[in-house]
């Protein structure tokens, strides 16, 4: 399964999953990225690339965009991506916490305000 992003700068999200969530940029233009993370492919295409497509008619004017939709990062250390996003001024909505399915976990939106989810498995 891929996933697609619509964003308005799609250089400052790719910015943002590198940074906070140690991810990595196949392909980086101001309309397009394919960013990798342990064999999922994430898109991102900038708005105008998106122009007479009828998503773009729900797209809100402002963020947050993605309202209800949570992405997963399996295998990213929760505690280490909340000190980068905290340290670099990102909005940490959930905090790391132990949760009762067997994941370590917390959630971080992104400028836009995409919430991504860090997740590693814990033992108790």
């Amino acid at each position: 399964m891929g996933v697609n992003l619509l964003t308005g700068d799609v250089r400052e999200l790719a910015a943002f999953l590198v940074e906070i969530f140690g991810l990595t940029v196949f392909r980086l233009s101001d309309d397009f990225a394919i960013i990798r993370h342990d064999g999922t492919i994430l898109q991102l295409h900038a708005d105008p690339t998106y122009g007479s497509h009828p998503l773009m008619s729900l797209v809100p004017e402002n963020p947050p965009r993605g309202a209800g939709a949570q992405f997963y990062l399996f295998g990213i250390d929760p505690d280490a991506a909340v000190a980068r996003a905290n340290a670099a001024g990102h909005l940490v909505i959930e905090h790391v916490a132990n949760k009762p399915h067997g994941l370590r976990e917390a959630t971080i939106l992104s400028p836009e305000g995409y919430a991504f989810t860090p997740a590693i498995a814990h033992d108790d």
